[in-house]
């Protein structure tokens, strides 16, 4: 197998393991002027043709990861159940406000 084939199966093995809509969290970047900070958690968008993962990160960074060089991973089946618990929760709070709230153009 030469260098060629290597590559064109490192993009379509990330494209398999990171399809759109896939919840990650950053290790590290190496970018070294403005790297996303570790821990932040993002959602895949889409993988480029040169392998690079495109995620829109949660803090509306959209600096994409180099597949093989940045430290990344998927979010667990736990930490997915624990956002969504997190978003039903402020999504209740929200509710909740607005029900108690004044009402405009009456």
């Amino acid at each position: 197998m030469n260098s060629f084939d290597r590559e064109r199966l490192r993009i379509q093995r990330a494209k398999m393991l990171y399809p759109p809509g896939t919840r990650i969290v950053l290790g590290e970047m190496s970018d070294p002027y403005a790297p996303v900070p570790p821990g932040t958690r993002g959602t895949v968008k889409f993988v480029d043709d040169m392998g690079s993962i495109h995620p829109q990160w949660d803090n509306g960074r959209t600096l994409g990861l180099i597949y093989g060089e940045d430290s990344f991973r998927k979010l667990t089946p736990e930490e997915l159940e624990e956002e969504s618990q997190t978003a039903d929760e402020a999504e209740e709070t929200d509710e909740s406000q607005d029900e108690g709230g004044m009402g405009f153009g009456m």
